[in-house]
């Protein structure tokens, strides 16, 4: 007997980079399984950082960059490296739902 499994990332549509092509459609749920798709256990610290993604994006159109998050969250570069490993820009915008950052390759 096959169990079919669904994810709520089932009704998400993501461009070819893996960044959800409607920020809209993300919620701290889709958020959630995103994370755990990449293999990070958010924490509260990683929520401080998406949120702020979330607000800049909804007060500027784009997500923030590197610099912008750590001048403004408490969070510094270093513990945001810890935090999002491998481009953590690149990868707190894809956990919050949003495209990828100006400047990131």
């Amino acid at each position: 007997m096959t169990i079919a499994t669904t994810s709520i990332l089932d009704a998400v549509e993501f461009d070819a980079d893996g960044f959800m092509v409607d920020p809209n459609a993300w919620t701290p749920e889709v958020g959630q399984a995103i994370a755990e798709n990449i293999g990070l256990q958010l924490t509260d610290r990683h929520w401080i950082v998406i949120n702020f993604a979330r607000q800049e994006f909804e007060a500027k159109g784009e997500a923030p960059t590197l610099r912008r998050i750590t001048k403004t969250t408490p969070v510094n570069t270093k513990e945001l490296y810890q935090l999002f490993p491998g481009g953590p820009a690149k990868t707190a915008a894809r956990v919050a739902g949003l495209g990828k950052p100006t400047g990131c390759i």
